[in-house]
């Protein structure tokens, strides 16, 4: 089962707290509780606000034990930007641009097969494996190289 939390509008850019969602997405609950509260960054605060919301929801609403619940999105997405100026030389003004940003994390009680780390690493894998494949294919083409020349048939002699 899922279970969603959402902090709307928060007066964070969402360049900076998507940084620290890519942590903690695939980790249990506890040990993304660990490394939010020891990283020093302001968006750390805020997700890990949300993130116990969504704890909160799941104990609550749904009856879920939070020892079983995995971060299994941790999306931030952009909000509304506040536009400001600032005077500058010359009776002159340049723009400010206060941006804010929706959190949202999923939390799930089902166990994930593979994170995304061990997914790309696959994939990987994977590409290296088809890069040596086609390296040996290419290394055997030219034994199997037609010439270049058709042969004539009998229908092109007379």
């Amino acid at each position: 089962m899922e279970v969603r939390s959402t902090y709307k509008y928060a007066r964070i850019s969402p360049f900076k707290a998507r940084e620290v969602t890519r942590e903690i997405q695939g980790l249990p609950v506890s040990a993304a509780l660990d490394l939010l509260a020891f990283t020093p960054k302001k968006a750390a605060l805020l997700i890990g606000k949300t993130l116990k919301s969504a704890i909160a929801n799941a104990e609550n609403n749904a009856n879920l034990k939070p020892d079983g619940l995995v971060v299994k999105e941790a999306i931030v997405g952009e909000g509304p930007t506040l536009k400001r100026i600032m005077a500058r030389a010359r009776g002159s003004a340049s723009k400010i641009l206060k941006r804010t940003s929706h959190i949202r994390i999923v939390l799930s009680d089902e166990i994930p097969i593979e994170t995304r780390k061990a997914k790309r690493e696959q994939d990987k894998k994977a590409a290296k494996k088809e890069i040596r494949s086609e390296g040996s294919e290419s290394a055997a083409s030219p034994s199997h190289k037609k010439s270049a020349k058709p042969k004539k048939s009998a229908k092109n002699e007379k």
